[in-house]
């Protein structure tokens, strides 16, 4: 995806990594984290959106995504790569 734009129904901080990794130049969203406009602004990646949140809310909305808290404290996107499998791995293992 090196070079192309995507767009994506939800962007927090967790998929604006790995959309640095894919190497993308820019990304629309109707709802985009404080912290994934960080990331987009600190990896020159364009991006727009028409809602701001402070955070990406997990599916029971009684809390932080799983996949944002998993990276909450890392800067680096291959960092989060190998975190974030590793989180999916569990999650997997427990459904």
């Amino acid at each position: 995806m090196k070079g192309f734009s995507a767009a994506d129904k939800i962007v927090g901080k967790a998929a604006a990594m790995l959309y640095v990794i894919l190497g993308v130049k820019a990304v629309y969203s109707p709802v985009i984290s404080e912290t994934a406009a960080e990331v987009f602004k600190n990896y020159n990646i364009s991006y727009e959106y028409d809602e701001l949140t402070q955070n990406i809310i997990n599916r029971n909305g009684d809390g932080i995504c799983p996949m944002e808290e998993t990276v909450k404290n890392i800067s680096d996107p291959k960092e989060a790569l190998t975190v974030l499998k590793n989180k999916l791995k569990l999650i997997l293992q427990n459904t």
